[in-house]
């Protein structure tokens, strides 16, 4: 798979040379050239050969679970509902907090197991459950230690920005400012974070809020991802977009002024039928009039234990399809060539071709669609990790 050319950039017969952990050359076996023609060889048997997948948008460590709530649900009462009662991302955070570092990397390897699993390579991985700066960085460093146990590329978004803390109910503006003032250099002094995100909805923080979280947050050299637009449309994408965004994820109420201002700004649309899905929503995102003003779709998981308990990223394009209206293409793109622009990755991953970390995933399957067809189905045969071949 590569871009360009043939649907799904497919190379029928194809060859990869791969020098360290970069790819030097690819493209028709009967091509190959003289340089690499006598390196030592492995074979792939017909197996299709994509980019390793990307998660970018993931909730992955976190306390306990939130099933009773999903029961709630079953029986009526909506998301906002509970999270007004007390529940929601409250819940999670009372959890988190009382989880150990180790307890958290713990579980959440569990998680990150069964992406693997199903051809994964990078994942993004949130904050947020914690509120306060020792649970925020207890989350950020599991979420940097699952990287280097597992051998995953994780990039981290701290979100503190998720909710507001029980001991700052009614008390708004003055947990901005610890966000702005303590929490965010704190963390990126230590380099626990990637990038910076928040929750713009009513239910949440408002675009002014965001848009003063941001500020600080690109003063400190951090990227900025948005969750906008998911119960309500707040303009929290287009405030996002202006600023230079690497996303805005969920998208549901996206209006035409926010898909204008992320054409404009290249920034990427997430889209996250898990939750679309496990919520039970009936509004779509505007994928028809996304695709009209050429806004890349990514395509991701968005594991958390509210909304969206999902750990396969086959079968977010297979929901992506069936509920959104992606096409099989456009999906396998989600999860590998937009999921790593989201991430600001586009230059390393994503795409296979020279020069271009050598992070690649082998299936079991005739044809690309397939991966997004089978409902349950693992044709995952093997993964080869910056130009390592994983047994």
């Amino acid at each position: 798979m590569v871009p360009g050319g043939a649907p799904y950039g497919l190379v029928r017969d194809g060859a990869i040379a791969i020098d360290g952990a970069r790819i030097a050359w690819l493209g028709p076996k009967h091509k190959v050239p003289e340089d690499y023609a006598a390196w030592p060889r492995e074979s792939a048997s017909g197996a299709l050969v994509t980019p390793a997948l990307i998660d970018c948008h993931t909730h992955l460590v976190h306390g306990g679970n939130r099933a009773s709530e999903w029961e709630r649900r079953l029986q009526g009462e909506s998301y906002a509902a509970i999270a007004r009662s007390g529940g929601g991302i409250l819940s999670t955070v009372a959890a988190t907090r009382a989880a150990s570092e180790d307890g958290l990397v713990a579980s959440a390897r569990k998680r990150l197991d069964d992406f693997t699993a199903q051809g994964l390579g990078t994942i993004e991985i949130k904050s947020g459950y914690g509120l306060d700066l020792e649970n925020e960085r207890k989350m950020l460093r599991a979420a940097r230690r699952l990287g280097r146990e597992s051998g995953v590329t994780v990039k981290t978004s701290f979100l503190g920005a998720h909710a507001l803390p029980p001991e700052y109910a009614g008390r708004k503006d003055a947990y901005i400012r610890v966000i702005t003032e303590e929490m965010l250099p704190a963390i990126a002094e230590e380099g626990l974070a990637d990038y910076c995100d928040g929750f713009c909805e009513t239910i949440a923080f408002s675009p002014a809020d965001m848009r003063t979280v941001f500020e600080a947050a690109r003063a400190l050299g951090l990227g900025l991802r948005l969750h906008a637009e998911q119960l309500s449309n707040s303009g929290g994408a287009q405030m996002a977009a202006e600023m230079g965004a690497l996303s805005c994820d969920h998208l549901e109420y996206l209006d035409a002024d926010g898909i204008r201002a992320m054409a404009r700004a290249g920034t990427r649309a997430v889209l996250l039928p898990g939750a679309f899905y496990f919520l039970r929503e009936q509004r779509k995102p505007p994928v028809q009039a996304l695709r009209d003003a050429g806004v890349g779709m990514a395509l991701a998981s968005d594991c958390n234990p509210g909304s969206s308990p999902l750990t396969s990223l086959l079968l977010a394009m297979n929901l992506g399809c069936t509920l959104f209206g992606l096409t099989p293409e456009e999906a396998l793109a989600g999860i590998t060539r937009e999921a790593a622009a989201a991430l600001g990755l586009e230059a390393d991953r994503g795409t296979l071709g020279a020069g271009k970390i050598a992070d690649l995933a082998l299936w079991d399957v005739d044809h690309p669609a397939q991966l997004a067809y089978a409902l349950g189905a693992n044709p995952h045969r093997s993964q080869i990790r910056a130009g390592c071949w994983l047994t």
